[in-house]
């Protein structure tokens, strides 16, 4: 793994695949770092001939922390609440550009760009604000950002509750169980403790940090309403999204793609908001077949 220098800030990132490929860039969701990307993903988009480039984004991982007092309480109820209410340290703006430096730091001029749940929302952000490093665009169990679609099923706040927004754990046990809930909450049918405790156990190593995640919270709720200006976006479009998604429910997908012109749905009926294993396959070949539309249209 190998850090970049993007402005103030440093982006822990690696790279799969043949340096001569086209590049995929691959953007996780909140609170997670990069290596929640599955090595047998990365290994079926990298056969196909792409180089594949995981980063972690701002404030998680190996990836810069914001200085300063962690955000109180107030602040992160007031963006619960409304945008208005919010006061970020950044925006979901000022992570696509981490993406855009990050090109720049490794000398791709554009990139096909696939983002999962907060990841997606970057990659929206990116396609909008950098309609040129965009090959083609993949929006995973993700949103646009207006509040009446996606958003989260009732039925799951008394266990995000206890899990997500409970306060943070102070050691690493109960950093990987908080992990292990939070996916057992969230995850579909295919949910495989064994799978995510070695996540979790790998991502504790990797970063203590329990701040980071709630600034992104922010970050993220601060963010405008994208649809309006995914209108604009021409490159192919790719979204998917599990039918049992509770934290962003399928009218996510459905808003995406009705914002991006001739963009593509695909919805699977065993997926929540997970990459669950048994689906990673046909998940790589529409990635797959989405950016080959990018070449056809060249």
């Amino acid at each position: 793994m190998t850090t970049a220098r993007i402005g103030d800030i440093t982006i822990e990132y690696d790279v799969h695949g043949p340096g001569d490929g086209e590049a995929i860039v691959l953007l996780m969701g909140l609170g997670m770092q990069m290596i929640a990307w599955r090595e047998d993903l990365l290994a079926l988009l990298a056969d196909e001939g792409f180089r594949v480039i995981r980063m972690d984004n701002r404030d998680v991982g190996m990836s810069s922390k914001t200085s300063g007092p962690p955000p109180r309480r107030q602040h992160v109820v007031g963006a619960l609440v409304h945008r208005r209410l919010t006061r970020p340290d950044y925006t979901l703006e000022n992570m696509a550009s981490d993406v855009a430096g990050l090109l720049d730091a490794l000398q791709v001029p554009a990139a096909h760009v696939v983002g999962a749940s907060m990841g997606g929302m970057i990659a929206q952000e990116l396609a909008i604000g950098w309609p040129g490093r965009v090959l083609s665009l993949c929006s995973i169990m993700s949103n646009t950002g207006d509040k009446r679609h996606g958003a989260l099923d009732p039925s799951l706040l008394p266990a995000l509750r206890r899990t997500m927004f409970a306060p943070p754990p102070t050691s690493r046990a109960a950093r990987v169980e908080r992990t292990v809930e939070i996916f057992r909450v969230i995850s579909g049918p295919h949910f495989a403790e064994d799978d995510i405790r070695r996540l979790a156990e790998a991502s504790a190593d990797r970063s203590d940090d329990v701040v980071g995640p709630t600034r992104q919270l922010i970050a993220l709720n601060a963010s405008p309403d994208r649809t309006r200006r995914l209108r604009q976006v021409r490159v192919p479009t790719l979204v998917v999204h599990g039918l049992r998604d509770r934290l962003v429910t399928p009218s996510g997908g459905i808003a995406t793609t009705r914002a991006v012109n001739n963009s593509r749905l695909v919805m699977f009926p065993d997926m929540a908001h997970d990459l669950p294993t048994p689906r990673l396959p046909e998940i790589a070949e529409e990635i797959v077949r989405n950016a080959r539309r990018a070449s056809t249209a060249r």
